[in-house]
């Protein structure tokens, strides 16, 4: 038995009346448009991902920044206190 009580010969038969109703050219084009669809769906996801990566490490350069500007200035102060 193959999927859900569907044996393989009845795969068989089926696949044969598709491609009698349809014809190989037809059949090709839709493989076709269906692979390209699949591959631009998967270059929008990794895309996708791709961005928001992005905006993640902005973010935590532009806070790493502000935290490096912030120690220089309390650095600044701290000498200057020393000094009085």
């Amino acid at each position: 038995m193959g999927l859900g009580g569907i044996s393989i010969w009845q795969l068989l038969i089926v696949l044969v009346i598709v491609l009698l109703l349809f014809g190989t050219k037809k059949l090709r084009n839709l493989g076709t448009d269906l692979g390209g669809a699949v591959k631009g769906f998967r270059s929008t996801m990794k895309d996708g991902a791709n961005a928001e990566e992005s905006k993640e490490t902005e973010a935590e350069s532009e806070g790493s920044q502000e935290s490096l500007a912030e120690s220089a200035e309390d650095a600044d102060s701290d000498k200057e206190n020393a000094k009085v």
